[in-house]
């Protein structure tokens, strides 16, 4: 065996896809989006089942975590494209908070860069209300960010559907010249 096997490799990824699914997964909790925080749920325990069956060499779970890496695949594009409101999507739809509340992106008001204004206003002088607030001058507008964050799990599903189809191809052989 080598130093950086295909099987080290996709263990390696699964841990780069939990740590990047947990940040995710805090930020879609801050701004109260429902429908990515139970995608990416789903998305962590499909992550560990593959990395278990990365590393007790079994192919059942990671043929379980290659299928789940096609929906997630479609998932962060179809996000991707909600932010671009590209396909006549609109980042300004309640989609992702599945209707349930009207926040948004926490990026949104909290992206680098970003300095928030209270508006004056005669009767709310010491209470802070989100609608007389505006958002001045962010380094960064936040859809951009959020498509970085599809753009990061696009890129590490990608590498660990092309490894989970090398390690599953790597298990059936181990498991034809155990068997003769």
């Amino acid at each position: 065996m080598g130093c950086c096997t295909g099987r080290c490799t996709l263990i390696l990824l699964c841990c780069l896809q939990l740590m990047t699914a947990a940040e995710r997964q805090v930020f879609d909790f801050l701004s109260y989006q429902w429908a990515p925080i139970t995608v990416n749920f789903f998305h962590i325990i499909m992550v560990i089942l593959g990395l278990f069956g990365a590393v007790q060499y079994r192919s059942r779970y990671v043929i379980m975590y290659l299928l789940w890496m096609l929906l997630w695949l479609g998932w962060n594009v179809f996000v991707s494209c909600l932010y671009l409101d590209l396909g006549g999507l609109s980042k300004d739809s309640d989609i992702l908070s599945l209707g349930v509340s009207s926040h948004r992106s926490w990026w949104k008001d909290n992206g680098p860069g970003c300095e928030s204004h209270s508006l004056p206003s005669a009767g709310w002088q010491s209470q802070e209300n989100p609608e007389l607030t505006t958002v001045l001058s962010c380094w960064l507008q936040y859809q951009h960010i959020e498509v970085l964050h599809c753009s990061v799990q696009l890129l590490l599903s990608l590498l660990g559907f092309v490894y989970a189809v090398y390690v599953t191809s790597l298990f059936s052989d181990e498991e034809e010249t155990y068997y003769k």
